[in-house]
This record gives C-alpha cells, sequence and structure tokens, in this order.
C-alpha cells in the first residue's frame, strides 16, 4: 500500500514536472518566435522608409522639373510677347516707311512733271544742285572727323613743343625786394648818416627819393622804395659816402651826381651785354638802353629783364621745333616787354609804349605783333609771335615767378606819387614809409608859405578820392629857398 501510494506521488509528481517543462519550453519557444518577428518588423520598417525617402525624392524632382518647365514656358512665353511687339513696331514702323514713300513718289511725280517741261540745261542744274547739297552734308561730317582727329594731334603736338623748349632751358628765378641793407663798419656811422639835427638824412632822403630806416639793429641801415632804379643809386651813394667818410649836405649831392651818371652809363653797358650776347647786334640805341633799365623794372615781384631773357631763350626753342626763325623769335622774345621800361616815366600802358618805341626804330613787323599779342591787343600772326606768347605764359606760370601782392602795391605808390607831382608847384615827390606817407618838395620860387596848407590840403583830398588804401596817408611838404654862389 505504501508502494503503490509512493508510485502514485511519483507520477503525479512526473506529471508536474512535464507540465513544467513543458509550459517552460513553450515560454522559451514563443521568445523565439517574439525575437523573429520584431526583426522582420524592423526590415520592414526600414524597406518602408526607403521606399517613402525614394518616393519623397521622386516627388522634389518632379517639382523642379516642373518648376524648370514653367520657367521655360513663361521665358518662351515672354519672348513670342516680344518678337509680336517688335513685329507690331515694325509694321508700325513700315506703315510709316509706306506712307513716307507715298509721299516721296508723289513729290518725284510731281518733279518729274516738271521736270518734263525743263530744258537739258534746267534739269542739269537741277541735278547738280542735289549732289551739291548731298556732298556739303557729307563734307561737313568728314570735315568735323578731321577737325577733332587733328586737335588731339595738335594738343599732343603743343605738349611735346614745350615739354622740348622747356627741358632746353632752365632759367634763373630773380625776385625783387622794396628794402635794400647796408652794412656799416661801426654804428658811429649812424650818428654821421643823420647828422646835426637830421640835416644829413633829410639831404639823402630828399636828393635820393627813398626812406632810409635806422633802427636799433647794430651795424646796419635799411633803404626802402618801391622804384628799384632809385633805390639801386641809394645804395650805392650811401656806400660812397661812408667808404669816404665826409657826409654832409654840399658832398651828398656831389655824389649823387656822380654816381647817377655811372648809372646812365651803366644801363647801355647792361643792355648791350645783353644783345651781344644773344647775338642780336645791331640794334638802336635807345632799345639797348632801356633793356638796360629793365634790370632796374619788376614785374609782379619778377625782374623784368630776367623775364625777357628766359622769354627770349623759350622763344627760341620753341620756334626751332615749329620750323619758324629762332633769332627772329629771340629777338622779338627779348624785346616783347620793352615798353615797361617807359612806364615809370610816361603815360600809357607797357604794350603801346613798347611798339611805338619799336616802331620808331625800325623793328620787324614780328617784334611789333609779340607785343601787341602777347597781351592779347592782337592775334599772332607767324610762328615767331606765337612762340613768344607761349613763352611769355610758360615764364609767368613757374611756381612763385609771380607776386601780386607787390605788383598791386608797386602801382598804388607809383600813383601816388603821380598825383602830387600833377599839381602846378611840385618838383618832387617821393612815397616813403611803405605807402603810409609821400613826401613832396615845393618850388619856392612858384608857391609861397601862405599857399602850402592849401596846396598840401588839395594833394591829400585828391588822394582820398582816387586810391583806396588801409589807414592813413601821411602828406609832408617841404618848402625851401636855397642859394648857391662862386667865389672866384
Amino acid at each position: 500500500m505504501y508502494i503503490v501510494f509512493i508510485d502514485f506521488l511519483l507520477f503525479n509528481i512526473g506529471i508536474v514536472v512535464g507540465w513544467f517543462i513543458a509550459k517552460l519550453y513553450a515560454k522559451n519557444q514563443f521568445k523565439e518566435y517574439e525575437l523573429e518577428a520584431k526583426a522582420k518588423a524592423s526590415i520592414i520598417k526600414q524597406e518602408a522608409e526607403r521606399l517613402l525617402n525614394e518616393s519623397q525624392n521622386r516627388i522634389k524632382e518632379q517639382e523642379l522639373e516642373l518648376k524648370s518647365l514653367e520657367s521655360t514656358v513663361q521665358s518662351k512665353q515672354n519672348d513670342i510677347e516680344r518678337k509680336l511687339r517688335n513685329i507690331n513696331e515694325k509694321e508700325k514702323r513700315l506703315d510709316e516707311l509706306m506712307q513716307k514713300n507715298k509721299l516721296k513718289l508723289s513729290e518725284l511725280t510731281e518733279k518729274l512733271s516738271s521736270v518734263v517741261s525743263m530744258t537739258k540745261d534746267e534739269a542739269k542744274k537741277e541735278l547738280l544742285n542735289a549732289l551739291e547739297k548731298e556732298i556739303e552734308s557729307d563734307l561737313a561730317k568728314l570735315s568735323r572727323k578731321k577737325l577733332a582727329l587733328a586737335k588731339e594731334n595738335i594738343q599732343k603736338e603743343a605738349n611735346y613743343l614745350l615739354a622740348q623748349a622747356v627741358t632746353r632751358y632752365a632759367g634763373d628765378f630773380a625776385g625783387e625786394r622794396l628794402v635794400n641793407s647796408i652794412t656799416l663798419p661801426s654804428d658811429e656811422h649812424k650818428g654821421k648818416i643823420i647828422g646835426k639835427d637830421g640835416r644829413n638824412i633829410k639831404a639823402l632822403e630828399q636828393l635820393l627819393g627813398v626812406d632810409i630806416i635806422i633802427d636799433d639793429t647794430p651795424g646796419v641801415i635799411l633803404v626802402s622804395n618801391f622804384n628799384l632804379y632809385r633805390r639801386a643809386i641809394a645804395v650805392e651813394v650811401i656806400e660812397r659816402l661812408i667808404e669816404d667818410g665826409r657826409i654832409h649836405p654840399a658832398r651828398i649831392e656831389e655824389v649823387h651826381q656822380k654816381v647817377e651818371a655811372e648809372f646812365e652809363e651803366k644801363l647801355y653797358q647792361e643792355g648791350e651785354k645783353v644783345v651781344i650776347d644773344l647775338g642780336l647786334y645791331p640794334m638802336h640805341e635807345e632799345l639797348i638802353r632801356l633793356l638796360g633799365r629793365l634790370k632796374y623794372r619788376a614785374s609782379y615781384g619778377q625782374n623784368a629783364l630776367l623775364h625777357s631773357l628766359e622769354v627770349a631763350r623759350l622763344a627760341k626753342s620753341l620756334a626751332a621745333e615749329m620750323g619758324g626763325d629762332e633769332k627772329l623769335a629771340l629777338r622779338a622774345g627779348l624785346l616783347h616787354d620793352i615798353g615797361k621800361a617807359l612806364t615809370q616815366d610816361f603815360d600809357g600802358n607797357h604794350v603801346d609804349l613798347g611798339a611805338e618805341v619799336c616802331r620808331k626804330h625800325n623793328e620787324h613787323p614780328v617784334v611789333i605783333n609779340a607785343i601787341y599779342a602777347h597781351h592779347g591787343y592782337e592775334e599772332p600772326t607767324c610762328i615767331e609771335s606765337a612762340a613768344v606768347c607761349t613763352a611769355d605764359v610758360l615764364s609767368a606760370a613757374r611756381p612763385g615767378a609771380r607776386r601780386e601782392v607787390l605788383e598791386s602795391f608797386t602801382k598804388r605808390v607809383k600813383e601816388l606819387e603821380n598825383i602830387a607831382l600833377s599839381h602846378d608847384g611840385v618838383m618832387q615827390a617821393y612815397a616813403i614809409n611803405a605807402g603810409r606817407e609821400i613826401r613832396i618838395f615845393i618850388d619856392a620860387n612858384r608857391v609861397s608859405d601862405d599857399e602850402m596848407p592849401l596846396l598840401t590840403h588839395k594833394i591829400a583830398k585828391e588822394i582820398e578820392e582816387k586810391l583806396q588804401f588801409p589807414g592813413e596817408i601821411k602828406v609832408n611838404a617841404i618848402r625851401e629857398t636855397k642859394y648857391v654862389e662862386f667865389a672866384k
């Protein structure tokens, strides 16, 4: 019984164990199926995504193709519309041309009908007139084209000529000032120059027509005046007096007369040297003397003689480049400003004065033309005159060559002197102290002491009316009675 029970128990245990084993096996089998199913699902998902991407790419490509097709269609449509517009415009122009042709045909028909009634000579004349108008139109077009080309070539040629002339000549620039300084051996000479009660300096300023400035600067005095010639004489007189040591009014007058005579001779020598150096001899003596005088003349701060020499050499180079007469251009250039040597002594502008004196001494017509042409009074009539005009502009246009302020100042002080000299009884008039004072010397035989205030007032009023100036100008009138007698 007991054994049976054990067998029964073992059997039931075996059934339970078998059931558990079967269940465990079934569970493991299910997991394998589950894993396999998941793997297949993942593969299916990836395939689906790939197909989806491919579909999307195809859709995008098709969209691009569609847009490109639309753009092409639009472009072609625009081309078609543009061509249609062109066709319409051409048709419109064609209609207009047809209308014009009809009008021309009508005119031609009228002309033909009139030609029928013409003689052979009349028809020939009509044809020639029509051809002449057509040829004139063609010639005008050709002339404009050739003129433009000629201007371009002329500008290039002119630049070349100027460059050649300027590089062949390089002159020195000489500026002019209004003041000269004189070095004294010692300060004691300042007292000698001033003299007792200032009589020496008074005599110097009266005779020389300059302003002598004696200040605290040791060993130096200044001579000031706008007139270069007058200032040069004054410097020479003072230097000789200092060297001689005898300084008094009588000696001053003696030395002044001697120096003035020497300077007049020196003027001719200066001019003669220039003419000989340039190979322009012979030349009239008066013109030679005027050339020498140009050394003591300035224009816009530029020395007039050196300016004339520069113009002459530049004009010669330009004339040589253009196939002109070099020597004639040199002569015209040297004499183009000769009138400036006369403007301080005669009324009138330097152009008219220069042309007049050159014509008086039978200078070449080219020289006369160059004098007038360099300031636009006439047109240049030849290569040589044109070369002088160009050279004058080149010389004046150099940086620093001219100073407008100096020239305007010298004109003003010269006019100041002329106003005083225009009155009866005035022997000499000198603008001094930078134009802020005019010193007038009165003829004692023609103007009395009582008349002096009235004359001075008249001169001052005329200066106020005719000149513009800053501040005030002192009119200083001096009347002296001088007697000279000789003991024999």
